[in-house]
C-alpha cells in the first residue's frame, strides 16, 4: 500500500482542477483547492501499482492542460505538477517509496520530456527548491525546464501533515514570519509566513506528526505567540494523529474521523492499517 500526495499548481479553475482529479480513478481519495496558493493537492492511495499508475494519470493531464508561464500564486512551485512524494503505507516500507519513486522520475523523464528531482532520505524537499537548477542539476530528464510544465519534485519519504494557520485580522505578514520562524524545529515542522489574499497565514509541513509534532501541539504555539483565526487542514491525516487528541478538540483543530487515510482508504474498498 502507498499513498501519493501529487501537488499541482492549479487551485481556481475548478473544471480543470476536476479534469486532473477524475485521471486519479478509484485511487484518488481527498482534493484540496487554495485559490490564492493557486494550488490543488490531490491525496491518492491503495496498492502501489494501482497508485503510481493513478500519479502517472494525473500528472500527464495536468502536463496537458496547464502552462507555468501563466501561473501566479503564494505558494512556491517548481512545475505545473509540483509535487509527487511517495509514502509508504500498510505493508510497505521507505525503500518500497523510494522504488516507486524512482520509476516515476524515468516515466516522466521519457515519456514527458520532463526534468525531476528526487528528494526523500538523501535530501529535503526545501534544499531542492532552493538548488534547482543552480546548483543542483535534475536527477532524471533534460537539464533545462519543460518550457509549459517547469519541473517536478518527486520524493519518497514516511507520513506528514500539511496544517495552515490563519492569524486574525490585523495581523500583517512580518508577524506571520516572525511567528513561522518561531514554531519552526528542524526534522519536525517546517513553517513559512505568508500573505493569503491579504490575510496572514502560517503554512506548516508537520514531518512527524505521530511520533513528533502534530497539529494540536502547532496550533496551541502559534496561538500563543499571535492572535488566531483558525486551522485549516490540507488533505489527510493518518488515523494515529486524530487518536492522540481529544475529540472535544477535533473540530478547533479542523480535524474529523473522516479525514484520516485509513478511513478514506475502506470507503474506497482499499482497506489498510496505516
Amino acid at each position: 500500500m502507498l499513498e501519493c500526495v501529487v501537488n499541482v499548481s492549479e487551485g481556481r479553475d475548478a473544471g480543470v482542477v476536476a479534469a486532473i482529479a477524475v485521471a486519479g480513478g478509484r485511487c484518488l481519495l481527498d482534493i484540496h483547492s487554495d485559490a490564492h496558493h493557486h494550488r490543488s493537492v490531490l491525496t491518492l492511495g491503495g496498492e502501489d501499482a494501482l497508485v503510481e499508475a493513478a500519479a502517472r494519470a494525473v500528472t500527464e493531464e495536468a502536463v496537458a492542460r496547464l502552462d507555468l508561464r501563466t501561473h501566479e500564486g503564494v505558494h512556491p512551485r517548481l512545475g505545473v505538477v509540483d509535487v509527487v512524494p511517495f509514502v509508504p503505507l500498510a505493508g510497505s516500507t521507505i525503500d518500497d517509496a523510494v522504488a516507486a519513486r524512482d520509476r516515476f522520475l524515468a516515466w516522466a523523464a521519457e515519456a514527458l520530456a520532463l526534468p525531476g528531482f528526487t528528494y526523500g532520505p538523501e535530501r529535503s524537499l526545501p534544499e531542492v527548491r532552493r538548488k534547482a537548477f543552480a546548483e543542483l542539476a535534475p536527477s532524471a530528464g533534460p537539464a533545462t525546464p519543460h518550457p509549459t510544465a517547469g519541473a517536478v519534485c518527486v520524493g519518497a519519504r514516511p507520513v506528514l501533515v500539511a496544517y495552515n494557520m490563519w492569524l486574525a485580522d490585523g495581523v500583517g505578514v512580518d508577524e506571520a514570519r516572525r511567528v513561522a520562524a518561531a514554531v519552526r524545529r528542524p526534522g519536525q515542522v517546517r513553517a513559512l509566513g505568508l500573505d493569503v489574499g491579504g490575510r496572514a497565514q502560517v503554512s506548516m509541513n508537520l514531518v512527524d506528526p505521530v511520533a513528533g509534532v502534530g497539529p494540536e501541539v502547532v496550533f496551541d504555539a502559534v496561538r500563543n505567540l499571535v492572535a488566531v483565526d483558525g486551522a485549516e487542514l490540507v488533505g489527510l491525516v493518518p488515523a494515529a494523529v486524530l487518536d492522540g487528541v481529544s475529540p472535544g478538540r477535533w473540530a478547533e483543530l479542523d480535524l474529523a474521523p473522516s479525514r484520516t487515510i485509513e478511513a478514506r482508504l475502506a470507503g474506497a474498498g482499499a482497506g489498510g492499517d496505516g
